[in-house]
């Protein structure tokens, strides 16, 4: 054993020398162990490349915390982008915007690769409402020369392989929406429109959301056939359909999880003079639970959210007024709702028919900015993208 073969007359100091020499060796030892980690943290640290955005990148979901971005009010048709509108808006609400949100109506004929590029190159993802509208875009008129059968039938093919040709030169990651809000009569591609509870037995559905979920399909085969591989597909429904009845629900319109990246929400407040402001749980509760039922893993986004801010004569003494409105909906959006991973704020104002305006922008008073400001100030609330290298093939 070994205890019995270790010598024990060896004199007292010369056992106290090797004990020093033995110490002296294992805190020798311990340092040399510690500057390797340390070498080699630091040789880590070095040797993580730094993702070149103008490479092959894809966006990187968080973990934990959401994006936070705008639509900044870039004109009637949604595509006045510049960088000072951008820029000017950052500053105000003291925070980089990780996604920006502009529109690319079909009535324009074109690809918006100069709004595009403006936004990738301040560092902010894309968001387009690629919608099929027809001038003057005027709400509540019906289906125009861009209608889903027209569609369908390929009367947009040409116009459809451009937009996708130039999606694929562009390169750069964006998320894109067709036909937003399709649940509400609002726009002309609701299913209202083609047929509404008209029931279809060859597709187990109703007609005007089968319609939609056709054209939607449709769209997005004819653009992945171009190679345009950077774009990710949001299924955008407002948060309540209108009109309210089972044939118009999220599921009917779903076009599967193959056609989709990102579900998105619109949640409104007040708009108008004469409306409620409900609280945030009453308008995303059910609504979130909808989505999440339409795929139990993808991304959820709070694509569009805002309320106006009016004479508080107006009000009802229990209304929500806008500040306490915008501080419960960027709490509640990161604390309650885990799968939300961004909600983009719509900040605009309008003028209505009877002369009243209708402002939503986040300064429309100085007490809603400093909400908006303390806000999106949690650390929770990411301005800036995580990026991923795509490897070379």
């Amino acid at each position: 054993m070994a205890s019995s073969t270790r010598p024990n007359n060896i004199p007292v100091i010369q056992r106290f020398r090797n004990r020093i020499r033995a110490d002296a060796a294992l805190r020798t030892t311990i340092a040399l162990i510690g500057l390797s980690f340390a070498l080699i943290g630091c040789r880590q640290h070095v040797a993580v490349p730094k993702v070149d955005p103008n490479g092959p990148v894809e966006v990187v979901i968080p973990d934990h915390g959401a994006y936070t971005g705008a639509f900044m009010d870039f004109g009637d048709a949604e595509d006045d982008v510049t960088l000072e509108t951008i820029e000017d808006f950052e500053e105000m609400v003291g925070k980089h915007q990780a996604i920006i949100v502009s529109s690319s109506y079909w009535g324009e004929q074109n690809f918006p690769t100069d709004n595009l590029n403006v936004i990738w190159r301040h560092g902010s993802l894309p968001l387009v409402f690629w919608s099929p509208w027809d001038k003057p875009y005027e709400e509540d008129h019906g289906p125009d020369k861009f209608g889903l059968t027209e569609i369908l039938a390929g009367k947009w093919d040409s116009y459809i392989d451009k937009w996708a040709d130039a999606a694929r030169d562009f390169s750069h990651p964006l998320i894109v929406v067709f036909g937003v809000e399709m649940n509400g009569t609002w726009f002309p591609w609701s299913g209202a429109y083609y047929g509404g509870a008209q029931w279809v037995p060859e597709y187990n559905n109703w007609k005007g959301p089968e319609t939609f979920r056709r054209a939607y399909r449709y769209v997005v085969d004819r653009v992945r056939a171009r190679g345009a591989s950077n774009i990710k597909w949001m299924f955008h429904t407002n948060n309540y359909p209108y009109p309210y009845e089972i044939w118009n629900s999220a599921a009917a319109y779903y076009p599967g999880s193959d056609y989709v990246d990102w579900l998105g929400l619109s949640v409104y407040g007040q708009q108008y003079k004469d409306e409620p402001n409900p609280d945030i749980p009453s308008l995303v509760d059910w609504p979130y639970q909808e989505m999440s039922r339409l795929d139990p893993h993808k991304p959820l986004m709070i694509a569009e959210w805002a309320t106006g801010e009016f004479p508080l004569t107006t009000a009802p003494p229990s209304a929500m007024h806008k500040p306490a409105w915008i501080k419960q909906g960027l709490e509640l959006f990161r604390t309650r709702y885990p799968r939300i991973k961004a909600a983009l704020y719509w900040h605009e104002r309008w003028q209505n028919a009877d002369g009243s305006y209708s402002n939503l922008r986040v300064n429309s008073s100085v007490e809603s900015l400093q909400a908006y400001r303390s806000g999106i100030a949690h650390p929770d609330w990411l301005g800036d993208l995580i990026l991923r290298a795509i490897p070379k093939r």
